[in-house]
């Protein structure tokens, strides 16, 4: 298993060159986030020697019991913002990707400004009709103001997730609207596609991939 993370780590970044080389993106403009969600530590730190920089992980207790046995990585908090888990939040992740509402937005800087920290997140963006979470990009210039008026936090981008749908086409314009939004509000981080969508979102100016399943294989327990 932590033989085929290091390898799989390597051919996806083989793939993602050979899509930006399609699109005219200059090679290695695209940061894999290995989504380690119920991976094994064995198999996150063969993908970490292999070259893998960014971690992301859904649920605070798990990253805490995780992180501690990894080597040195930025650690992405990529699940759902609870405003009563702000502060281990804060303390544990290098950066918040799941900033949709400003209550959260509120929460998560209190408790950086309590870390001493000025916290690169960014706004999560709903661009599928049936997600329950996140922005909805009529909202995202109103969010993204408040964001930016929090000295605790540092908005850097937008994160969205694909719509579920064999349709490529509405994938792609659910990642083009992100991408779109992205130029309107700013910022330099476009945190779209995963395993299953990345190459739509390559082509839409994804700047970072989120990868679980085609980085790790299945989830297991660790």
């Amino acid at each position: 298993m932590s033989v085929d993370a290091g390898a799989r780590y390597r051919g996806l970044l083989h793939d993602i060159d050979a899509e930006l080389l399609a699109c005219g993106r200059p090679s290695g403009s695209v940061t894999i986030l290995g989504v380690s969600k119920k991976q094994t530590r064995e198999a996150v730190a063969a993908a970490i020697a292999a070259g893998l920089t960014d971690v992301g992980e859904n649920y605070v207790q798990e990253a805490q019991m995780k992180f501690a046995l990894l080597p040195p990585v930025r650690k992405h908090f990529i699940g759902r913002l609870q405003t009563n888990k702000a502060k281990a939040i804060a303390t544990l992740f290098d950066v918040v990707q799941s900033v949709d509402r400003p209550e959260a937005a509120h929460a998560l800087d209190k408790a950086a400004r309590a870390a001493g920290k000025a916290l690169p997140v960014l706004l999560q963006l709903n661009v599928s009709p049936v997600d329950r979470f996140g922005c909805p990009p009529a909202q995202a210039d109103a969010l993204a103001e408040a964001i930016r008026a929090l000295p605790g936090l540092r908005l850097e981008g937008i994160m969205a997730i694909g719509p579920v749908t064999p349709d490529r086409d509405e994938i792609s314009r659910a990642f083009h609207l992100a991408a779109k939004t992205l130029g309107r509000i700013g910022g330099t981080t476009l945190s779209i596609g995963m395993s299953d969508d990345w190459r739509e979102a390559v082509r839409a100016g994804s700047t970072m991939v989120r990868m679980g399943t085609a980085l790790f294989g299945g989830r297991k327990n660790p």
